[in-house]
């Protein structure tokens, strides 16, 4: 990740960083006039109007580490929101199976088949570029955000959307009726997932209505993005993430850890919790992901998927179809009450309420068997 030393760089906790820029939040005027009085410049600036808030991306004068630009920008401001501009990356790894993708549509489940006299529910994806041309991605009510309208498809963004709104023989996504809102917050640059990116991202979502939003991407805690995210929550959309592949004793990762984020960890087929998958108050529910077939970016066939990554859309998909009729806490509470208790009684730190959508998983094996292509590990799939 830290190939491009030019561009990006460790923090102390050796996070990855854009090199050189600070994130503020909504900064006053005489904030920015005395920064540009200190030699910063405006790199970039993010109205998101929906949320109320611009992000403002400033870059440090020439001779001034990132950190220290951080740390005068904070003097100047104590009150402000100012953070670096953190990196986020997709949570699993991918491996190619060989059969060929049908493109006969499955038969629609009784939950989208209830919905089908109404208006499709919208379901929001930061992520990578899809794969429309997929098969199970075909039929999809695919609307795109971000890159400046190029389409750069990757596996990551790609494994996620099946799983979302998929449809082909013998494979169906947790809410193919659902119109897809897929925000590319990569583009293919070496600083793609930065934290601007998936704020400006956020802010689209809010202007579209779009009441959940899978963020299947894990970084270390950023003021900037939750706030944003604490924005879009008070609003009432639901925002589900992956609580990563850190392992259990690693530190809590976000934004799956902020406040009121639904976060989801995976199961494999055996409904044992992967034992890489972050434990704590974080995980809301668990869903599965492993033993798991995915549509792979750039041929007809699947791969099988393993990571919190792909557990997550299974979990915002179904809060998706759910959700037209209930607000945010009715629809998670719903979902809840349908979930398999699988820890302790009640909510537990390993599976949350308990494992959903479990007749949604489809083991790779019944296809082909796996063959590693991909060579992803958690950090920097996309």
């Amino acid at each position: 990740m830290l190939r491009r030393r030019d561009r990006i760089e460790a923090d102390a906790n050796g996070q990855p960083v854009v090199r050189s820029e600070v994130v503020a939040l909504s900064p006053a005027l005489p904030l920015l006039e005395a920064a540009r009085a200190a030699g910063f410049t405006v790199a970039r600036e993010r109205a998101l109007a929906d949320l109320g808030v611009t992000v403002v991306v400033l870059r440090a004068p020439t001779g001034v580490s990132t950190a220290q630009a951080l740390q005068k920008l904070r003097a100047l401001d104590p009150a402000g929101t100012y953070d670096f501009n953190h990196l986020y990356l997709g949570s699993g790894s991918l491996h190619e199976v060989g059969a060929a993708a049908g493109t006969a549509l499955a038969p629609p489940s009784q939950a989208i088949a209830a919905q089908a006299d109404s208006a499709p529910p919208r379901v929001g994806l930061l992520d990578g570029g899809i794969d429309a041309g997929h098969p199970t991605l075909r039929e999809a009510d695919l609307r795109r955000h971000g890159c400046e309208g190029a389409v750069l498809p990757t596996a990551h963004g790609t494994a996620v959307a099946s799983l979302l709104v998929g449809q082909a023989r013998g494979f169906a996504g947790a809410a193919p009726a659902a119109a897809l809102y897929a925000a590319d917050v990569y583009c293919g640059a070496v600083t793609g997932g930065a934290v601007d990116a998936l704020a400006e991202a956020l802010g689209w979502m809010a202007q579209q209505q779009v009441r959940v939003i899978n963020i299947s991407l894990v970084g270390p805690n950023n003021s900037t993005l939750a706030r944003v995210v604490g924005a879009l929550l008070a609003r009432g959309h639901i925002v589900v993430a992956a609580v990563g592949n850190d392992g259990p004793a690693a530190p809590p990762l976000y934004p799956a850890s902020y406040p009121g984020v639904v976060g989801v960890t995976a199961v494999d087929a055996s409904g044992e919790a992967l034992p890489e998958a972050a434990r704590g108050p974080q995980v809301t529910f668990a869903a599965p992901g492993a033993d798991l077939a995915v549509a792979a970016s750039g041929t007809r066939g699947y791969a099988a998927a393993r990571g919190t990554s792909f557990a997550a859309p299974i979990v915002a998909g179904l809060l998706a179809m759910m959700g037209a009729r209930n607000d945010a806490q009715a629809a998670i509470t719903q979902l809840a009450r349908s979930a398999i208790d699988l820890g302790p009684p009640g909510r537990d730190t390993t599976y949350g309420y308990g494992l959903v959508g479990a007749q949604l998983r489809v083991d790779p094996a019944q296809l082909v068997a796996a063959t590693p292509v991909f060579g992803h590990s958690d950090a920097g799939l996309r």
